[in-house]
């Protein structure tokens, strides 16, 4: 067991804290240990609010940010399998303000207002954005499944020109930045008609710099076009994403129609199945992820607070006692840039871990550097200790938590049913063909496997390995794959393959060809009748 954690009773560490959840241990290890470092350098003023309980305790929240009309309220239509209160739909700007899609036993809107007062959901500190914001803010609750395990977040369609960033009346980039900070996903969806990232969709996706890890990407409406004209789109938009996300990492695209209408185009149909089953899987993984995800975010949270109070410090110490205050106020800040290299040398420092020098040199203008504090040790070190000792016993709790009681899946909604019965991914296509049908498949193409396997010049019944092998070969399948097929042919394991056995292989190699995967073992219906 942890030699401060026993996870029976709850733990208790040297200082006497108790620990009965992860959740628990991050809420304590923050009001603790950094949340005092940020008090004191005002980190709150310059980068992100005071983190409260309902930010640690929440559900998984999934962001939906995308151009007006990509079908950003439809998606959720589509996973919830209902209408939920405010939705508005249609082919313009419908969505003029922020939805927080959550569970409540009860259906209807809570309005901006008494939302940031209610101690209970994670959204106090958007107070801050004033009644502009609030205003175009509601939460929608319904007894839905799915929202009994994830929150989603819909955001106001995007629209181009400068217009439409001027009469939002609030910063539109800023409350995208915060919800970033605090969600596990976050979907970026486009329509594959239009692919233009405009100024204002570019700004919302620099926002979630430094939130990398969350962001995926739907090309949504991908049955509207043919085959050729979707690999031009997807090529286009992967060029248009590399030059808004400057990240060596490619970001994962999921390509579909995400709404319950037939497919206008279906020759893709197989492929749209797959990415909406992988983009299910993703989604379906955020509970189980959620607790990891909150102690990334606050082990970032505590690198920036530890910067930032690195450089008010040093600015600080910079500051005359008694005249040229506002001069050299001035001058610090023209050589922030410099001071950033100085700091990064002084205390090893990775130049990611700093904020935007452009931001902050904004930010510094409002302040008088004189009245900030100085450098104290023991508030850093506070924090070292808990990156260094106490991060590490957290995130052993999480894997004890998770194998006493594994998080439920998303369920519910689109999620349901989506992998079993006949409609399922995979189901009677391939390795699974033939699995409810009272014949062996592979009787169904015999005659043909056994003209093959009579010219092999079988000895008593059987062909050696030799000989199968270079009628095998010719499917210029991967040695490797063949060697995969031979062992799963091979029933009775005698290195030699009789007529049923070379009919199985026959059969294992043609699904091999038309794509799809070999299984590790024999699935029950395909043993050869005189092998079960």
């Amino acid at each position: 067991m942890f030699s401060w954690v026993k996870q029976e009773q709850g733990g208790r560490n040297k200082e006497g804290e108790m620990y009965q959840t992860v959740t628990e241990g991050l809420q304590t290890l923050y009001t603790k240990k950094l949340l005092p470092l940020e008090e004191t350098y005002l980190f709150h003023d310059f980068h992100s609010p005071a983190l409260e309980a309902a930010d640690f305790q929440s559900k998984p929240m999934v962001l939906l940010v995308g151009q007006y009309s990509t079908g950003k309220t439809t998606f959720i239509r589509y996973l919830l399998e209902q209408d939920f209160p405010g939705m508005r739909i249609g082919p313009e700007p419908t969505t003029d303000g922020f939805i927080a899609v959550m569970y409540g036993e009860n259906e209807g809107v809570v309005p901006g207002n008494a939302l940031v007062v209610d101690p209970k959901k994670p959204f106090r500190k958007l107070n801050a954005f004033g009644n502009s914001f609030l205003n175009r803010f509601i939460c929608s609750q319904m007894p839905n499944q799915v929202l009994q395990s994830i929150s989603i977040i819909d955001t106001p369609g995007i629209l181009s020109g400068e217009k439409q960033r001027i009469s939002r009346g609030y910063d539109f980039a800023e409350v995208l930045r915060w919800f970033g900070e605090r969600v596990d996903r976050i979907i970026l969806l486009f329509d594959a008609h239009k692919l233009d990232i405009s100024d204002e969709f570019s700004e919302a996706i620099r926002a979630f710099k430094g939130q990398d890890d969350k962001i995926r990407v739907v090309l949504n409406k991908a049955d509207q076009v043919d085959t050729q004209q979707l690999m031009r789109v997807y090529g286009a938009l992967m060029w248009s994403l590399g030059k808004v996300i400057n990240t060596p990492e490619v970001v994962r695209v999921y390509l579909g129609s995400f709404w319950a209408k037939p497919l206008q185009n279906t020759e893709n149909r197989r492929l749209f199945e797959a990415e909406s089953q992988d983009l299910f899987r993703d989604i379906q993984s955020l509970p189980r992820n959620a607790a990891l995800r909150k102690l990334n975010d606050l082990i970032k949270r505590a690198r920036l607070a530890k910067v930032h109070a690195y450089i008010i410090s040093y600015l600080k110490k910079e500051m005359p006692s008694l005249f040229g205050r506002e001069k050299k106020k001035e001058e610090l800040i023209m050589r922030l840039p410099e001071i950033y290299t100085i700091l990064q040398r002084e205390h090893h420092i990775s130049p990611g871990d700093f904020p935007n020098v452009a931001k902050m040199q904004d930010m510094l203008q409002h302040y008088d550097f004189s009245k900030f504090p100085s450098l104290k040790m023991k508030l850093i070190e506070s924090v070292d200790k808990m990156l260094a000792n106490k991060i590490a016993v957290l995130m052993a709790m999480i894997r004890e938590e998770e194998s006493k009681q594994p998080p439920a899946m998303v369920s519910g909604g689109a999620f349901e049913g989506s992998q079993d019965g006949p409609f399922g991914q995979g189901y009677g296509e391939g390795i699974s063909a033939g699995a409810d049908a009272d014949d062996w498949i592979v009787s169904r193409d015999k005659h043909r496997y056994d003209e093959l396997f009579y010219t092999l010049m079988p000895v008593n019944g059987k062909i050696t390995g030799v000989n199968a092998k270079k009628e095998m070969m010719s499917s210029r399948l991967p040695n490797t794959v063949l060697g995969k097929i031979w062992k799963l042919a091979d029933c009775d394991r005698d290195g030699m393959l009789d007529d049923e056995e070379f009919a199985l292989a026959q059969h294992l190699i043609k699904v091999k060809l038309e794509g799809y995967e070999l299984p590790t073992e024999l699935p029950p219906h395909l043993v050869p009748p005189q092998g079960s």
